[in-house]
């Protein structure tokens, strides 16, 4: 069982963190390098991820980048130059380390809306993949770069999930060429949910992070894990398994207080309980 804890005065040492109105903003902080990722912010935000269950205080996250960038993917000297002196023990616990957080960030209750402007490439485009929602920029290039050097475009489940995302076929053009993806047509093929200016493009990820904080975030929840499990369900298993959290969401006290604002014609108040 998840401890639950209050996360506003949680001290990131990899990224930036803070706590606002029940929205969580993680900021990837590195800008003079294009906020690449390091073994220990892989490691962190995997830990992070996974600790946001017990959370009091935090029913929504927002994911950025610093700078004008979303994020570069490995760091180039931090995490590719040392692969290259791995042996295969090693190197199969670093890739189970990355797809370890990709499972943490689909477990974890609360949405999480991705703001990528400037640059989203190689594992930074599978944490915006990870996402729940993106918002982008014109100016946005997402590149699953994994073949540009010389690995496979099987990385951090992104076979499972890019299909899923824009369709098989233009998720095998990506993977197979590891050509950028340019912010409009992202939003074109469904990768961004939404094109924003970018100097809004937080705020905006943060407004709807709110909107969703202020809903019913039991249900929420219900809602990300059977999105998450229909992909290995049939229809009718899903059908079942919707039928009983739809049951247990009808028990929370979000679903009577939202009847009884319904019969008063005045907005519902949600607790998340």
């Amino acid at each position: 069982m998840t401890r639950e804890r209050d996360f506003a005065g949680y001290a990131a040492q990899h990224f930036g963190w803070r706590v606002e109105e029940r929205v969580a903003t993680i900021t990837l902080d590195r800008p003079e390098r294009k906020n690449p990722l390091t073994f220990d912010s892989y490691a962190e935000l995997r830990d992070l991820f996974r600790a946001l269950g017990g959370a009091r205080d935090v029913r929504a996250v927002v994911l950025t980048g610093a700078g004008g960038n979303f994020c570069s993917g490995g760091d180039v000297h931090e995490i590719i130059a040392p692969l290259t002196r791995m042996h295969a023990p090693e190197l199969l616990a670093f890739t189970r380390l990355t797809g370890d957080l990709v499972k943490a960030m689909r477990a974890c209750p609360q949405p999480i809306v991705a703001a990528i402007d400037g640059i989203c490439a190689g594992a930074g485009a599978m944490l915006a993949l990870a996402s729940d929602l993106r918002l982008g920029t014109a100016a946005a290039r997402v590149a699953f770069l994994f073949v540009r050097v010389g690995l496979s475009g099987a990385d951090m489940g992104a076979c499972a999930l890019l299909p899923r995302a824009i369709g098989q076929g233009r998720a095998s053009e990506l993977l197979f060429t590891g050509r950028a993806l340019h912010g409009t047509q992202a939003h074109e093929w469904g990768f961004f949910n939404r094109l924003c200016e970018p100097d809004a493009v937080l705020g905006e990820a943060q407004a709807l992070a709110r909107e969703l904080a202020a809903g019913p975030t039991f249900a929420h929840a219900m809602t990300k894990t059977l999105l998450h499990q229909a992909w290995s369900l049939g229809l009718d298993e899903e059908i079942e398994a919707e039928a009983q959290a739809q049951a247990l969401c009808m028990q929370t006290l979000d679903f009577r207080r939202a009847y009884e604002a319904f019969a008063a014609k005045r907005t519902p108040r949600f607790q998340g309980d």
